[in-house]
């Protein structure tokens, strides 16, 4: 039988007030072991490497297939996807640690609410109830349209983005890169286009897209290869329009 082990370093936190400590654990190596299983397996037998027994490591998984973005934690000091992080593909010891971006609510689980938040006030949605046209009557979408509208679409609201755009913070009002890849995707829907102004106007004030510093971590992080600076540079050409709309009053 291999003798082989799977190294951690795990940040912990017992509430949101408590301080940080690092506690080290080991599992039995096996092949085809992602994060949130070997978590898993720390949580069977919940014993550091000094064999202490403490209490189970807390943090938040769902879906197990990089959909619903609730496992985002840092792994080896990288905002990551938990379910999708192969060990066999990180160096050990490995590090894992809360996102920093974000409230601790315990150990690795954080509270995301200021994303959902950001969203509500870009009004990331579509309206559906309206005198407008929502039937075969819609504008036609290009392929290429369709294409670029569905890699936003994929937003799972990690936080993986906004853990890594340096604007986006518990000191910063900048709403950050997820809200505005949503603004992007609903203002280039047939139905949403009907309350564009109502988004770009929410990106215009404080903490909107002039706060944007242009550091493109956001796409370089992003699980789902969401172009996130083409929808900053499209909503930037959108937002010249719109301030000129308002100047002169159309």
């Amino acid at each position: 039988m291999s003798d082989k082990k799977i190294r951690f370093e795990i940040k912990r936190q017992d509430g949101p007030k408590a301080a940080p400590y690092w506690q080290s654990f080991e599992i039995p190596y096996e092949h085809g072991h992602n994060v949130v299983s070997a978590l898993m397996k720390i949580r069977e037998t919940p014993v550091t490497t000094a064999g202490q027994l403490v209490e189970p490591v807390l943090w938040e998984a769902n879906c197990m297939e990089e959909v619903c973005g609730a496992c985002s934690m840092r792994i080896n000091g990288k905002p990551m996807q938990a379910c999708s992080t192969l060990i066999d593909n990180l160096t050990q010891p490995i590090k894992l640690e809360p996102l920093t971006k974000f409230p601790v609510v315990r150990d690795l689980m954080i509270d995301r609410r200021r994303m959902f938040d950001n969203l509500r006030k870009v009004k990331a949605w579509i309206d559906l109830d309206g005198s407008w046209d929502v039937g075969t009557g819609a504008p036609r979408i290009s392929p290429q349209e369709w294409e670029l509208n569905y890699s936003f679409s994929r937003c799972m609201t990690c936080g993986c983005c906004m853990e890594a755009c340096p604007q986006f913070g518990p000191d910063y009002d900048f709403v950050g890169p997820a809200p505005l890849g949503q603004v992007r995707l609903m203002n280039a829907h047939p139905t949403g286009k009907y309350f564009a102004a109502d988004r770009l106007h929410a990106i215009m004030g404080d903490g909107g897209l002039s706060d944007c510093g242009n550091a493109q971590n956001c796409a370089e992080v992003c699980p789902k290869e969401i172009p996130l600076t083409t929808a900053i540079g499209q909503l930037g050409r959108q937002v010249t329009v719109q301030l000129v709309k308002d100047l002169i009053g159309g």
